[in-house]
């Protein structure tokens, strides 16, 4: 198996546990446990981005310290900085217990923020890698 197919299988197995959790979301898991679960899945997807792009972070960085790692030098990782930012927000919102302050339907917000994630990094990693990696 290439670098590149390594990538994107990685990348898949993240859009699975993805899917596995909009299931659980659909089935009433509880918010908090949800935003928990995406914020560590939003944080897996990047910790495989910058092992593939060669960048260097912190093991037990949090989800924007990997972010602000990933776009040193590559700005267009910006695409992503407000989906990372929005699962922290809800996180905060919870901690703080201030539901009020969340978007109508959070629950369906946090999948669709990780997909986008997902989906930012799938197609990136197939126009840039290749089997160069």
């Amino acid at each position: 198996m290439t670098q590149s197919n390594k990538l994107i299988s990685a990348l898949d197995a993240t859009h699975e546990r993805i899917e596995a959790l909009a299931r659980q979301q659909t089935a009433g898991m509880a918010l908090p446990e949800l935003v928990a679960a995406g914020v560590e899945e939003a944080a897996a997807m990047l910790r495989i981005m910058l092992a593939a792009e060669h960048k260097p972070y912190v093991g037990d960085a949090d989800l924007l310290e990997l972010w602000r790692a990933l776009v040193k030098g590559s700005p267009h990782w910006n695409t992503i900085r407000d989906n990372c930012r929005e699962l922290i927000y809800y996180q905060n919102c919870l901690k703080a217990e201030r539901t009020d302050a969340l978007p109508a339907q959070p629950e369906r917000m946090v999948i669709h923020t990780l997909r986008h994630i997902y989906l930012y990094l799938h197609s990136y990693a197939e126009q840039n890698h290749g089997d160069k990696v």
